[in-house]
């Protein structure tokens, strides 16, 4: 017992001393991703060293090679997801996630950190231009558009900028809070943090997303939906449109950075990964401290083995996945990108492309003007034709300016 205690600690140690280290060298320089043949070497050697699950599906890591055709799935096997669940908890085994409709509405602001404080101070409110429930759809946009937030953040902190620019253009806009859960229940230490979802399973988060979009559909009369999101709000609105009935309800998926296929974090994840396979349960003794779907998006997680099973689209949905080159969470950030399936449309767009200037990371995406065009452009681009191309700079955002 002693011996396995040491074990741990000297594990925790070194994933603490790679974290700082890489902290340290988190400038964005630092965000270009490795080349391919080495990051597949190392998947390689990950997935030889993971243990099946319960069922005896055996996951892989995933690495995407950066092509114009996005991601593969890369895992084998098959499995089912969770079935529906409710605001309260579905029926995935956990029952302890909760989700909400923020009420209200928030100011516009330009700048990631100004909305993570306001987000602070009123949680639960959304932003500008969201959830009023008396909003129709018109001919012109027939279809209302779902605001998914990621981990460890909430309808307001990441959509004030965005929501009222889709309502402004004509749009029905809601938004949702979803996977709250205690520190205690596995949500980890941004559980203590006021309004910060997100952190429970995502299975369960799934179940309440495919509430909150039944109730849109309901009350707006809307037969599909639109769907936008960040981070890990992508990753469980792809989980929705395969196991909890979504793809049939969904006309378009614009992501954000999402964590489609896992995030080596800079490399950290993916040495917690390593020693796990060693059988050190690194993972697991993080799991207290950064949460239950922080270890689930990992790379090579069995969460992603049954996620991408039968690949990562599902047929009838058209998709556009951005990616930034600066990404310090989502990367290689070319993980965020999918890879069509039979029946399904996928553009994948590099933010830097065409527009270098554009340094926004991992949170600023959603403060940029050109995440802001290029999502209108997806949802209508008819009369969104044209992409903007300004500076947004890295963690401080402000749509464009300093």
């Amino acid at each position: 017992m002693k011996q396995h205690m040491r074990r741990s600690i000297v594990a925790a140690a070194l994933i603490v001393g790679v974290a700082i280290g890489h902290g340290l060298a988190a400038t964005p320089a630092a965000a270009e991703p490795a080349p391919t043949s080495d990051l597949q070497s190392l998947a390689d050697a990950i997935s030889e060293g993971l243990k099946p699950s319960p069922d005896g599906r055996q996951p892989q890591a995933i690495v995407d090679s950066g092509g114009s055709s996005g991601s593969g799935s890369g895992s084998s096997g098959s499995g089912s997801g969770s079935a529906s669940g409710s605001a309260s908890g579905s029926s995935s085994g956990y029952g302890h996630s909760t989700a909400a409709a923020p009420t209200g509405q928030g100011p516009e602001l330009t700048a990631p950190l100004a909305a993570f404080a306001y987000g602070l101070v009123s949680p639960d409110v959304a932003p500008a231009g969201a959830n009023n429930w008396d909003c129709k759809p018109s001919a012109a946009h027939p279809r209302p558009v779902v605001l998914l937030h990621g981990t460890w953040l909430n309808a307001f902190d990441t959509f004030s900028y965005l929501s009222p620019q889709l309502a402004r253009a004509g749009f029905c806009v809601f938004a949702l809070n979803f996977g709250r859960s205690g520190l205690i229940e596995g949500g980890g230490v941004g559980a203590i943090l006021p309004g910060r979802y997100g952190v429970g399973p995502i299975e369960e988060s799934s179940g309440q997303i495919a509430d909150f979009i039944d109730r849109v559909r309901t009350t707006t009369g809307a037969d599909k939906v639109d769907i936008v999101g960040h981070s890990q709000g992508g990753t469980a609105a792809n989980h929705y449109l395969k196991f909890e009935g979504g793809a049939d309800k969904v006309d378009k998926l614009v992501t954000y950075g999402a964590t489609h296929h896992g995030t080596t974090l800079m490399g950290i994840a993916t040495l917690g990964r390593a020693i796990n396979n060693l059988g050190i349960d690194v993972l697991g003794f993080g799991e207290p401290i950064i949460g239950i779907a922080n270890i689930q998006q990992t790379v090579g997680s069995s969460f992603y083995a049954t996620l991408n099973a039968k690949g990562d689209t599902v047929p009838g949905v058209d998709y556009t996945a951005v990616a930034s080159r600066w990404d310090e969470v989502t990367n290689p950030y070319d993980l965020a990108f999918l890879r069509a399936g039979e029946g399904a449309t996928v553009r994948n767009i590099t933010l830097q492309e065409g527009c270098e200037q554009d340094l926004s990371d991992h949170l600023t995406l959603m403060y940029s003007p050109r995440s802001a065009s290029i999502a209108l452009n997806a949802l209508d681009p008819v009369n969104h034709p044209a992409l903007n191309c300004s500076f947004n700079p890295w963690l401080i955002g402000g749509s464009g300016k300093l």
